[in-house]
């Protein structure tokens, strides 16, 4: 609904208009005229100020109705609310007289022995965990020794693999030179 007071402002602008006109061809004698004129102007201004009255009277008792309705909703869904907190209330009531957790919806008693079972079979094994770990720690530091054996003998042999790598070049050089010593002798030869 849109308000109807702008109309109203613009009808006593237009008012306005009319009473500040002043400028007639036939104009009866000017005191009359005046008069006349400020009558006219009242009279219809006054009309105006009716209708918008009646408007406004008449969003008005609109209005009041919708708030009416509005509070008949409003009391309506407070008396749904306080059923339903007796029932929630109710319903607690019973759970907790049947043993049931309200969020899970298990009964108490089961649960917590559900949980004893899981814990029990968590720390089993956790227990055969750390035992596997111990038995391991064990076995890695009586290997160790050997793993450090194993790495030296390793570092010797790579040494000694290089060193051959080196002398194999260095034949491999001086081979090179006699054969071409050779070539070189048997061409005087010859």
């Amino acid at each position: 609904m849109s308000s109807k007071i702008p109309r109203g402002v613009q009808l006593t602008a237009e008012t306005k208009k009319t009473g500040d006109n002043g400028t007639r061809k036939n104009v009866a004698p000017k005191g009359l005229s005046t008069r006349y004129g400020q009558q006219s102007g009242l009279k219809e201004q006054n009309q105006h100020l009716m209708a918008t009255n009646e408007e406004l009277q008449k969003y008005l008792s609109e209005t009041q109705q919708k708030v009416a309705e509005l509070e008949l909703q409003y009391s309506d869904i407070e008396k749904e609310n306080v059923e339903v907190q007796k029932n929630l209330r109710d319903c607690h009531v019973l759970l907790v007289a049947a043993n049931i957790d309200p969020v899970v919806g298990e009964r108490v008693g089961e649960a917590a022995r559900q949980n004893e079972g899981q814990r029990k079979e968590v720390m089993s094994v956790s227990t055969n965990l750390l035992n596997e770990l111990k038995v391991f720690r064990d076995s890695a530091s009586q290997q160790h020794p050997l793993l450090e054996g194993i790495k030296s003998i390793m570092t010797d042999v790579t040494k000694a693999l290089e060193h051959i790598k080196q002398e194999r070049e260095d034949f491999s050089l001086e081979a090179a030179e006699i054969e071409q010593a050779l070539k070189e002798a048997e061409a005087l030869l010859l």
